[in-house]
Parts: C-alpha cells; sequence; structure tokens
C-alpha cells in the first residue's frame, strides 16, 4: 500500500463505519487495490479500504437512486451543490486503525499521498 486518499470528515468516517461505501469525486480514476484513508488535514492515516471499481459520471436521478451508498443527503443533490461530483470511487473492506499513523503530506497532495516506505511498513505492520 503506497498511497493514500485525503478525505474530508464526516465522509471518512461513513466509510469507516461501513454506511458509506461511495466515495464520490469530480473526476474518475484507473487506480485500484488496497489504500489508505487519511482523514483530511489531521496528517494521519486513520484507516485502511480497498478501492475496487470507478464508476460514473451519474445524472441527478442516479445520483438519488444510489443515495444509500453515498450517502450525500438528497437536497444537496437537488440543489447543485454536489454538481461536480459525479464519479463514484467504490470502496470496500474499510477497516479503522487500531491507531493514526503519521505520515508526511507533500505540498501540491490534495487527493492522493504517497506514503513514504516507513509509513509504508508501518501500514503493514497491522
Amino acid at each position: 500500500m503506497d498511497r493514500g486518499l485525503v478525505i474530508d470528515t464526516p465522509y471518512i468516517d461513513r466509510i469507516l463505519s461501513g454506511i458509506k461505501t461511495w466515495e464520490m469525486r469530480s473526476t474518475a480514476t484507473k487506480i485500484r487495490g488496497r489504500i489508505a484513508l487519511i482523514r483530511k488535514g489531521s496528517g494521519t492515516v486513520i484507516g485502511t479500504a480497498e478501492l475496487v471499481d470507478c464508476l460514473g459520471p451519474f445524472t441527478d436521478a442516479q445520483m438519488m437512486a444510489n443515495q444509500e451508498k453515498h450517502r450525500i443527503e438528497l437536497e444537496r443533490i437537488r440543489s447543485g451543490q454536489v454538481a461536480k461530483w459525479r464519479y463514484a470511487w467504490v470502496v470496500r473492506d474499510a477497516h479503522l486503525l487500531p491507531a493514526p499513523v503519521l505520515y508526511v503530506h507533500r505540498p501540491g497532495a490534495v487527493i492522493w499521498v504517497t506514503l513514504d516506505d516507513k509509513v509504508q511498513q508501518t501500514l503493514g505492520e497491522r
């Protein structure tokens, strides 16, 4: 696991609790496999998950029909607040780490963070 996905609160908590399986993004991704989950602004990896697919782009109707997967409030979809988030990054098997793991957040890393060897080794031991 060499990369981490930066996710804001409360969305990361919903993924880790298992109630959210789609992380909605404005672009597609070809990345697949086990990834670290980073709480935005924390400087820590707090969990891991398997990124298994990327679906979309979705219409408003499709977004509303799949609300139980992405957990975005219907009013936010109707109002256009989330109009740019049309791709579902499908995650499964999310796990909260026993303790957060500090990492170095390099300038410019907004979506993905490349994890250094020490962090990769620490995550591999958990």
